[in-house]
């Protein structure tokens, strides 16, 4: 049975999604407001956790920064308003690793959590090296001249497979298609969020430069 952290503050919809995940054999703890779910985060872990932006006291930003910035890498999905594109930015930017806006379908919401764990599951694969880069996918690590980078699952996947295509222009809808495994609409943001994080993350002084933006096409992974 998964454990799922539930941070919604609106209560008809937070007692609907309860009784939807109670059916689907989740085991659910709920927080109505930001700083609840902060004191949660800290005390448990969890196989994923459904956050809205929209919370009072701390919002749903600053709780997934900081479920990132204590070491949590389980997924997070989170939910935004209609049309607000912003906050799906920026909330992948935070650390988020999917977003549903509302309203939004029972079967989108269940097949989205399942799709997050799934691929937060990842496979057994050969460690990779490239120059510096050493990506382990045994123990889904990735390291940068010997020191550990803190990668969330998605980040994790995105990497890994760009690594696996070393020199090759990999498009976004492909690398959609590898981190995401249903046929969901996705917003072209997403991806660039994700490569923004990774280059920040592997490259702070931007001297190794290990993903380059092929105009129009996608990226490439490649220390040459």
């Amino acid at each position: 049975m998964a454990r799922l952290l539930l941070v919604e503050d609106e209560a008809q919809l937070r007692e609907q999604l309860m009784e939807i995940l109670d059916r689907h054999q989740y085991q659910v703890d709920y927080c109505v407001d930001g700083a609840e779910a902060m004191g949660f985060s800290d005390r448990n872990d969890y196989d994923v956790a459904v956050i809205d932006l929209g919370l009072p006291r701390v919002p749903g930003m600053d709780v997934i920064r900081h479920i990132r910035d204590t070491g949590h890498d389980y997924p997070v999905l989170i939910l935004t308003a209609r049309g607000d594109w912003q906050d799906k930015v920026d909330g992948l930017g935070a650390g988020a690793d999917d977003y549903l806006v509302k309203p939004f379908h029972v079967q989108e919401f269940l097949a989205r959590l399942e799709a997050l764990q799934r691929r937060a599951g990842g496979k057994l694969k050969p460690t990779i090296e490239a120059g510096p880069i050493v990506l382990d996918t045994r123990a889904k690590t990735v390291s940068v001249n010997l020191n550990s980078i803190s990668l969330t699952a998605y980040e994790y996947k995105l990497m890994e497979y760009l690594m696996q295509h070393p020199g090759q222009v990999v498009s976004k809808s492909e690398l959609t298609d590898h981190i995401y495994d249903q046929d969901f609409d996705r917003d072209s943001n997403v991806i660039e969020v994700f490569v923004g994080r990774l280059r920040r993350k592997l490259d702070p002084e931007n001297s190794l430069k290990p993903i380059a933006t092929v105009r129009g096409q996608g990226y490439r992974f490649s220390l040459a």
